[in-house]
């Protein structure tokens, strides 16, 4: 019921735009939805999440000013946008989404109901 979709192989430096699409039940008004990354051998990483009806938005440390999460009401789509990429981006993408998550709470993947079968990243050095 989510899609993700806008991974590839980028050169360091470079951008990509990644967007989480749902379908189904699912209509993210309410919801607050998020992106997670997980590379090999290593545990999920929140990335940045985004609360549907405020546009609150809030960033993993290790992306802020360089990533930005956006929604499309027309669409029910969320965006992230991936800007000056490094290497250590290469992490396969996931977006979820769960109701009533508080901020605090926005970081911890059980928090979060719905996920998409996620995209790779990868960034070559």
């Amino acid at each position: 019921q989510l899609q993700a979709s806008g991974g590839g192989l980028v050169q360091a430096g470079g951008s990509l735009r990644l967007s989480c699409a749902a379908s189904g039940s699912i209509f993210f008004s309410g919801y607050v939805v998020g992106w997670f990354r997980q590379a090999p051998g290593k545990e999920r990483e929140f990335v940045a999440a985004i609360k549907w009806n405020s546009r609150h938005t809030t960033y993993g440390d290790s992306v802020k000013g360089r990533f930005t999460i956006s929604r499309d009401n027309a669409k029910n789509t969320v965006s992230l946008q991936l800007n000056s990429l490094k290497p250590e981006d290469t992490a396969v993408y996931y977006c979820a989404a769960g109701r009533s998550i508080i901020t605090s709470s926005q970081r911890i993947p059980a928090q979060y109901h719905y996920w998409g079968q996620g995209t790779q990243v990868t960034v070559s050095s």
